[in-house]
């Protein structure tokens, strides 16, 4: 079986719902405290052992390409001044992976990112993920997927349970009884129609068959090409695709200012230098 050493990573999108703040600048550089959320992505694969990340954007992305590049006069003026720990961690930024920047074309939908890199991953199994999508866990998500894939040749997506009230806001999975085994995947259905309270996110193991599926997969809902239709029509083909629970931790959403700043707190309370400080500010609220 074939090792997963590349990961597919989806950043072409507007971030409208964070405008005006992603007018100039991409919602994955948005900070979570210091880091921007692609570098928590992005370590996170890096973890699981990804050696080659293929970023799909598109044309306002250049600042994702520059926060991953080497800067050597940052580097020189972090020398002259003694900051130490500060420089090692922008020189590791430009080598902790092998970067490959694609520009997205064809139609809306989050099954295009897969199409725009298809030659790179051509015939092996690799990671599909979401620039905006984040996963906080003692263990990295994609990493607890690699080695579940390793163990049984399964492909995979990352679920999380909701709210029962709020099953209607995501893609639920429909898995046959009493097994993570996948029947199928509806796009928010409303309360009472359900077949689960797990929801669908931005963490995939994908292979050439989905790839060859998705090319003749036609547009969907709001004329757009979706990932979860080529999945679908794996499974009715009789595929094997399972869901995959976050062992030890959560899928944080950053999409809009509510979960951007929910994600923001996630990290901060944790931290050792500010997190202790920042409880207590907001005891001190009324």
């Amino acid at each position: 079986m074939q090792k997963i050493k590349k990961a597919v990573v989806a950043v072409a999108g507007s971030g409208t719902r964070l405008l005006p703040a992603t007018k100039a600048m991409p919602k994955e550089m948005l900070p979570i405290i210091d880091k921007p959320i692609i570098q928590l992505v992005v370590e996170e694969l890096v973890e699981a052992g990804i050696e080659d990340i293929i970023l799909v954007t598109k044309w306002d992305k250049k600042p994702l390409e520059d926060h991953f590049d080497c800067n050597k006069e940052l580097e020189n003026d972090l020398e002259k001044t003694g900051k130490d720990k500060r420089l090692k961690e922008i020189i590791k930024l430009s080598e902790m992976a092998n970067f490959i920047y694609v520009r997205q074309k064809g139609p809306y939908g989050n099954g295009t990112p897969v199409l725009s890199a298809a030659s790179i991953v051509e015939n092996e199994p690799f990671v599909f993920a979401w620039g905006d999508d984040l996963v906080k866990s003692k263990v990295s998500f994609t990493k607890q997927m690699i080695d579940d894939y390793n163990r049984s040749g399964h492909l995979m997506i990352g679920v999380q349970e909701v709210p029962k009230d709020q099953v209607d806001r995501y893609g639920i999975v429909d898995l046959e009884e009493g097994s993570m085994k996948l029947k199928g995947i509806i796009e928010k259905p409303p309360v009472d129609q359900a077949p689960s309270c797990l929801a669908d996110f931005g963490r995939m193991i994908l292979n050439q068959e989905i790839i060859d599926i998705l090319k003749n997969t036609a547009l969907g809902k709001c004329n757009e090409l979706w990932i979860v239709d080529a999945i679908r029509t794996y499974v009715k083909n009789n595929g094997e695709f399972y869901a995959k629970k976050v062992e030890g931790g959560k899928w944080l959403t950053t999409g809009d200012p509510l979960n951007y700043l929910k994600a923001i707190l996630e990290y901060a309370v944790e931290r050792e230098d500010i997190g202790d400080e920042l409880k207590k500010y907001f005891q001190s609220l009324k």
